[in-house]
């Protein structure tokens, strides 16, 4: 992060406003990482922001290159709020990672529309292996100077179709879990694309 970004994240700290002047928009040099999601009803392209989540995005790295997130379900899908995957099959068995990281909520990116965030319980850091996609503004979800939020990471920037598909599914409840999707929309593999620059990355 530059100077300047350090400067404004700085004020937005201490004003306790939320940190809309640090979208990610040409903060750094270094490329951006992609990841994308290759599931049975297309492919998610997301962009990653380690400039302003590096814990957190770290450890994404980390489960996509170990494999971990191959055969998961998008299990939570609740229309005009947010997609969810990353702990269970399609028999839903969970599978968890022991790891859980520091939560960085207050890195200055917002729920808003196609970002993506990690899911948690109420222990601030108690995030994972399980992300959603924001389907909406969710400004609830943001974290400020009072309480921790949930931690944007990334951006979808390709394959909204499919995100829209999945949030349109018809869902019930399915071992005591509810707005589990009727039928499974299967992570076949996630994988790095490469990368872009951020320079190019648009707002």
């Amino acid at each position: 992060m530059n100077t300047r970004n350090i400067f404004l994240f700085v004020i937005c700290a201490l004003s306790g406003l939320p940190g809309l002047l640090l979208a990610p928009r040409a903060e750094a040099a270094e490329a951006l990482p992609i990841v994308r999601l290759e599931t049975n009803l297309g492919n998610i392209d997301m962009e990653l922001y380690p400039a302003y989540a590096p814990i957190t995005v770290g450890n994404f790295l980390r489960l996509v290159d170990d494999g971990f997130y191959d055969g998961l379900i998008f299990h939570r899908v609740i229309a005009n709020f947010m997609v969810q995957a990353g702990g269970f099959d399609a028999e839903m068995n969970r599978r968890e990672d022991p790891v859980t990281i520091f939560n960085e909520s207050r890195n200055g990116l917002l729920n808003r529309k196609r970002y993506v965030a990690m899911a948690r319980l109420d222990d601030p850091d108690s995030a994972g292996t399980q992300f959603f996609i924001n389907v909406r503004r969710n400004s609830n979800l943001d974290g400020s100077m009072k309480a921790p939020g949930y931690a944007v990471f990334a951006k979808v920037i390709g394959g909204w179709d499919v995100v829209h598909e999945i949030e349109l599914s018809d869902t019930g409840i399915k071992a005591g879990m509810a707005a589990v999707p009727d039928t499974s929309i299967v992570i076949r593999q996630a994988s790095r694309l490469g990368s872009t620059d951020a320079a190019a990355t648009a707002n």
